[in-house]
């Protein structure tokens, strides 16, 4: 039972490689949408980890998952530093003052 746990890794490690491709492309868009894939896989895999546990060699092997997925995540948030700063600096810019 536990092999269907390694699946929503292996789902969410694609979605994670899927994000990363998005961010090099510059597609912001297309890295939220599939940040919310992302978050209904973990909170699927929060759901059916309640009832289920992993043997030894799974564990190893979600381990082995868990830190790729945040190797990519580490590259994407790498990718992202340089638009967020662009966006905070438009939200920190005072609005012209009214016409009338």
């Amino acid at each position: 039972m536990g092999h269907e746990l390694i699946d929503y890794y292996k789902a969410i490690e694609r979605t994670s490689e899927q994000m990363l491709a998005a961010a090099q492309a510059e597609n912001w868009d297309q890295v939220v949408r599939l940040e919310g894939a992302c978050a209904v896989l973990i909170a699927q895999l929060r759901f059916k980890s309640r009832d289920t546990d992993l043997a030894p060699d799974e564990r190893k092997e979600k381990a082995q998952i868990m830190q790729r997925i945040l190797r990519t995540d580490a590259e994407i948030r790498c990718l992202a530093e340089p638009w967020l700063s662009d966006l905070a600096q438009i939200l920190d810019r005072p609005s012209p003052a009214p016409t009338h």
